[in-house]
């Protein structure tokens, strides 16, 4: 079931990514409130759950499948590896190793991450923040 999420209007959004943010959204993961800023990205990275992935997933209309999950464990383990988020091009070598030269492309990963490719939908499901500069 689709929840709406509830719109809490801050003076000023809490760690908020964006110095534009002047309010967060709320998504309940587990009988606890998450917050994320208006375009869905978590606010507080160490809230993250595979709980939340499929909650925010869900709020993208997006199921889940063994490769959405390959890709989101592949965006949190580089960012724990080398504590920045990983650039398209970097997911298309390992995924090109990994599923071979059909599926490890660039449009694949936008194929299966609509809403923005992998850099954009799958930083939101993974858990990490905005990239700065993006919009």
């Amino acid at each position: 079931m689709l929840q709406t999420p509830r719109i809490n209007y801050l003076a000023e959004a809490v760690d908020s990514t964006s110095p534009y943010a002047i309010y967060t959204r709320s998504l309940n993961v587990d009988g606890r409130e998450v917050l994320t800023d208006p375009e869905g990205y978590i606010l507080d990275m160490d809230a993250w759950s595979e709980a939340f992935a499929e909650a925010q997933a869900a709020r993208e209309g997006l199921t889940l499948t063994e490769e959405h999950w390959q890709v989101i464990r592949f965006i949190r383990d580089y960012y724990e590896e080398h504590n920045v988020q990983a650039q398209v091009r970097d997911m298309v070598m390992h995924f090109r190793k990994v599923w071979g030269p059909d599926k490890g492309t660039s449009r694949y990963l936008h194929d299966i991450f609509p809403m923005g490719g992998p850099q954009k939908q799958g930083n939101r499901v993974a858990g990490m923040r905005k990239t700065k500069g993006e919009h």
